[in-house]
């Protein structure tokens, strides 16, 4: 996989390009996985991951904040949830029970029948290394943006118009698929057409109609 050297040979004959989100599009991601092992009461926990371990936190490191500074900075402001906090990087993992079979198994058709795929994703550098390492079909993309490498984060127009100029496409031939309805507006706003995931069954049902499957 390449996130950096572009490739501008024709791609799809003709179809278009398929463009996919990871995090709750391929990987299904939520802190609630983990944080539920470790609060025997659900609005304690929901109040934890909204007053500490917070969505926008996270966020500052799919942005390019380092995890450890992220962490460090968090139990300096919370030094009675430490062990709360620490967990969200030393069993990220946990976040992730499983994959989104289904949604891997388009991947996989595209792959195979010699279609280029890329993908756009908000994540963090040091978690992205992680799941690349444990997922083996991240590495089938011909091209992926990674917000934290780029200090770009969806929905920025800048981050789509990167993967248009770094590989060498055109936004308007792109479909882009992603769970966050911010980052499919985002998309739209700058010619791509765009799929809000709610299931894989919805996903390729779409992608039918669009005539790219």
């Amino acid at each position: 996989m390449t996130s950096s050297r572009p490739d501008t040979s024709p791609s799809n004959s003709g179809r278009p390009t398929i463009v996919f989100d990871i995090g709750a599009v391929l990987l299904e991601w939520n802190p609630r996985h983990l944080y539920r092992k470790l609060f025997a009461d659900e609005a304690a926990m929901e109040t934890f991951l909204a007053e500490v371990c917070t969505h926008d936190w996270n966020l500052s490191m799919d942005g390019g904040v380092p995890f450890p500074e992220a962490i460090a900075a968090k139990v300096a402001e919370f030094p009675h949830h430490e062990d709360l906090i620490r967990a969200f990087d030393e069993r990220w993992e946990e976040m992730v029970p499983h994959v989104i079979d289904g949604t891997v198994e388009i991947l996989k058709g595209l792959k195979d029948r010699g279609d280029k795929v890329y993908a756009i994703t908000n994540f963090s550098a040091e978690k992205f290394a992680v799941a690349l390492a444990k997922y083996p079909f991240l590495g089938w993309f011909d091209g992926v943006i990674v917000s934290a490498h780029e200090k770009l984060l969806k929905p920025d127009a800048r981050i789509y118009q990167l993967l248009e100029s770094r590989f060498g496409l055109d936004l308007a031939d792109c479909i882009f698929i992603d769970d966050n309805p911010d980052n499919v507006v985002g998309a739209r706003a700058v010619g791509m057409r765009a799929i809000r995931f709610e299931s894989p069954e919805q996903a390729r049902r779409e992608l039918v109609e669009m005539g790219a499957l």
